[in-house]
């Protein structure tokens, strides 16, 4: 579509605006006809807008007078119209026509790969994928198999459960589903065992079926039998069962840190500058020159492709490095606030570990000061549920 916009820019087009009570009939015999008009409007229901080739011009108004409708045009627009206006500027004519022409030649190329649907981490190995297999910024679009690329992708990837491609101008759009990992299910009539999935010491136990082979406190490791897939019978044999049960223990979650009782902070002074760039198809020119008037700062990039339209991008980057100056505070902590601060912060980051159905019993805290710094250790006991099944082979 965006190839037949360009075409008829180069050929001319106008806009023409329709009115009568028969504007579904006259739309319907265009589409019958095959013309094709876009940028289309519907201000009234007697009144419709739209953009057409030069050269659809004239069956336009017959279909207009068939359907009793009247029609004008609104603007002239497009190459042809542009030189007449400027017919007396050869310059700006072969300028122009150079642009028209870069614009149908560069738009034969991918210069955008969008990827959407995952993570940044799993964007960038897609990406890399498809460059190690010929696909990158640059590449011919006729020489693109889509159906190909996706096939390997398919193939090479587990954790993909759908991929498509498509290319829409000049950007290549990949759409990714995530295959959700889901955990092994042993089915009720399969032997199993209930097995711990982490170290710690039992709380409680509540098997429906099968035998305990632990007791409340003790301390098992991670893969030990919790509670056994099989019941011993006095007068027969051992008899295998699907084992069904709870298994509560005491886990701990530890995490330490050093908190220095002089510490230096860095905070913006709300002095900015910005830096500008362009890149063209990697050739990289520097308006202003790299190095920064601040000594100490952060640096923002942003990078805008440039297009005419969504799905039209060029070969061009504009490069934005925003500067943020830092000055460095120094800041003096006695014992109990460096104290304080590690907790807090080692709580927090216990607790993202921790799931919300969880039971903390206890929290313990342990500190070994030195002259230059307390090191904190938060320890979180917390009752959890530790049993998982395990198939007997």
């Amino acid at each position: 579509m965006y190839l037949k916009i360009l075409i008829y820019y180069i050929l001319g087009y106008v806009n023409v605006v329709v009115e009568g009570f028969f504007i579904e009939r006259f739309i319907n015999m265009c589409i019958s006809k095959r013309i094709f008009f876009w940028n289309t409007n519907r201000s009234k229901s007697t009144v419709f807008s739209a953009n057409i080739g030069v050269d659809n011009y004239k069956d336009v108004v017959k279909i207009a007078k068939k359907c009793q409708c009247k029609i004008k045009i609104n603007k002239k627009q497009g190459l042809p119209f542009l030189l007449n206006r400027y017919r007396k500027r050869k310059i700006f004519a072969i300028t122009l026509g150079v642009i028209v022409a870069v614009i149908i030649t560069i738009s034969n190329f991918i210069w955008n790969i969008d990827i959407t649907g995952i993570d940044e981490t799993k964007q960038k190995e897609i990406l890399e994928f498809i460059q190690t297999e010929g696909v990158d910024i640059g590449k011919y679009k006729n020489n693109i198999d889509l159906q190909n690329l996706i096939n390997k992708i398919r193939i090479a990837r587990d954790d993909i459960a759908w991929i498509g491609m498509e290319i829409k101008g000049t950007n290549l759009i990949i759409q990714v589903v995530e295959a959700d990992e889901k955990p092994e299910i042993i089915d009720e009539n399969e032997y199993c065992n209930i097995v711990a999935s982490k170290d710690g010491i039992i709380a409680k136990i509540e098997a429906q079926n099968g035998t305990p082979i632990v007791k409340e406190g003790d301390t098992v490791k991670k893969g030990d039998i919790l509670v056994q897939g099989w019941l011993e019978g006095q007068y027969t044999d051992n008899r295998y069962v699907h084992a069904e049960g709870k298994v509560t223990a005491k886990v701990w979650y530890s995490e330490k840190e050093k908190v220095y009782y002089v510490q230096n902070y860095e905070n913006q002074t709300g002095n900015t500058e910005k830096k500008y760039s362009i890149n063209i198809n990697n050739f990289k020119i520097n308006f202003f020159k790299t190095l920064s008037n601040f000594e100490n700062y952060d640096t923002i990039r942003t990078i805008k492709k440039l297009k005419i339209n969504s799905n039209f991008y060029l070969p061009i980057e504009i490069i934005v490095n925003e500067n943020f100056e830092k000055q460095s505070n120094q800041v003096t902590y006695d014992k109990n606030e460096a104290k304080e601060i590690g907790i807090k912060d080692l709580k927090n980051k216990l607790e993202q570990q921790i799931q919300e159905n969880q039971n903390i019993s206890n929290i313990y805290i342990n500190t070994n000061e030195t002259e230059e710094y307390i090191e904190v250790e938060v320890i979180y006991e917390v009752l959890e549920d530790i049993g998982t099944k395990e198939k007997i082979q």
